[in-house]
């Protein structure tokens, strides 16, 4: 079983990082500037996903902005995929958003993509709507999801449950 530990995104991060970004999203992908500048924006929290290894297994970007949190994008390197690299980066952006007094995550995600809608929904995202046409390259829809208020009762028993479920995968 693969235990991944949690790294600030650094700009010597940045060839692995555009390695997994390649993979994800092919030509159509952020460019390596736009990771270096979000990494430099105040607003942004940008993590990786290391693996045992110490070869990084997926990133996620996240701005916050006042009592909300914006998920950016989260990719994961095939190698690592439903291994748990995503669930540790969701969880350890729960755990930020609880630091930062931030209520709600939000983020757009592919119709078609069903293995990143369910483990949304897993984190207890919902779908509140649909961005028509929102991907470039193709012109499908993104569903736009939201977590209830993470401060709800509701919301911190899901916290302790995916904690307990996952808490193994996290390398101390």
């Amino acid at each position: 079983m693969d235990k991944f530990r949690i790294e600030k995104m650094t700009l010597s991060s940045l060839d692995e990082v555009m390695v997994i970004e390649e993979l994800a999203y092919g030509q159509h992908h952020w460019s390596r500037d736009s990771f270096a500048a979000e990494i430099d924006n105040q607003i942004s929290d940008y993590n990786c996903a290391v693996a045992q290894s110490g070869q990084i297994a997926g990133y996620m970007g996240l701005w916050k902005i006042i009592d909300e949190g914006h998920v950016t994008n989260l990719a994961i390197h095939p190698d690592f995929r439903r291994k748990g690299a995503a669930k540790v980066l969701l969880l350890n952006a729960l755990d930020e958003c609880y630091r930062e007094k931030i209520k709600y995550l939000t983020l757009e995600v592919r119709v078609s993509n069903l293995g990143a809608i369910k483990l949304y929904e897993s984190f207890g995202f919902k779908s509140l709507g649909l961005r028509k046409k929102y991907y470039q390259n193709n012109n499908e829809d993104a569903l736009i999801m939201w977590s209830e208020n993470i401060f709800s009762e509701n919301y911190k028993k899901r916290y302790a449950e995916i904690k307990e479920k996952i808490g193994n995968l996290i390398l101390k």
